[in-house]
């Protein structure tokens, strides 16, 4: 099902927006994971602001989608989203990763509304999501689960445990999403440790894979369509990303992995991003 053109038009608005909010974020906290954040924006504004089912009234809300961020070093792109799709004031993003702040580094399920899982340790993710996964068919509820992986991360091997327990158990209400940008902290995943062939990897473990443009929102729409319409299997996408997407200078440039930024750099960033 392809996006309405006004549809098209409020997400790419809001991940500009978001783009602009994150480098904000970067210069309040001191610093901020920010390649990593930008890259799955577009992966964000899709989800939270087209195909989720939550509720910013009523963030328990026992029927509501879940999300798990794996990759909890990205908290720093996660919960602007949350702040835009409502469920806190944007203003209490300027208290980001100060003393005292609900939001730090890394997301805290017990202290920011929205947020269903405390995340942080890479590889702990998809095991949380797949007994979210379980648990939602042991209670009959209907309920989607999105978890959101880093493709660095995915040298855990308890991703790989984690991947075989949902398929062993077909649990195809969790959908695993990897932001595949090909930087982690020190360099290139080829290089650092290499995961190719990946989407054999996921095939191998029961998965049915979707290749979508990360930054695409008919491509992404059209994967996530395709992963809701699995019944015989669980179905990953691998959104082929860019890190730093959105700032010219940080365009796959693993220096901007973590960084903190003067006014004169944020200045530059948001000026990036606005020409885009």
């Amino acid at each position: 099902m392809s996006l309405k053109p006004e549809e098209l038009t409020k997400l790419k608005e809001v991940a500009r927006n978001l783009r602009v909010t994150l480098i904000d974020v970067m210069a309040w906290a001191g610093g901020s994971h920010i390649g990593g954040s930008l890259s799955i924006v577009d992966i964000l504004t899709i989800l939270y602001f087209k195909l989720l089912k939550v509720d910013p009234a009523n963030p328990d809300w026992e029927e509501r989608d879940r999300f798990v961020l794996s990759k909890g070093h990205a908290a720093a792109g996660y919960i602007p989203v949350l702040a835009k799709r409502g469920f806190f004031p944007e203003e209490d993003l300027k208290s980001f990763n100060h003393f005292g702040s609900a939001f730090a580094m890394h997301p805290d399920s017990n202290k920011i509304s929205g947020c269903d899982v405390s995340t942080g340790s890479l590889g702990h993710g998809l095991s949380i999501a797949a007994g979210i996964g379980l648990g939602a068919r042991c209670r009959g509820m209907d309920y989607r689960t999105v978890c959101l992986l880093g493709d660095g991360e995915c040298c855990e091997g308890s991703v790989w445990e984690a991947a075989m327990s949902i398929a062993h158990y077909g649990l195809t209400n969790v959908v695993t999403v990897v932001d595949r940008n090909r930087l982690m902290i020190d360099g290139e995943t080829e290089e650092i440790i290499g995961l190719e062939p990946f989407g054999e990897k996921w095939r191998a473990f029961g998965f049915e894979v979707i290749e979508a443009d990360g930054h695409d929102f008919e491509s992404l729409d059209t994967a996530f369509e395709r992963a809701w319409e699995m019944t015989d299997r669980p179905a990953v996408i691998i959104a082929n990303t860019v890190k730093g997407k959105g700032v010219d200078f940080m365009e796959n440039n693993v220096v901007y992995h973590y960084a903190s930024g003067d006014s004169a750099v944020c200045d530059e960033a948001k000026a990036s991003i606005l020409k885009g």
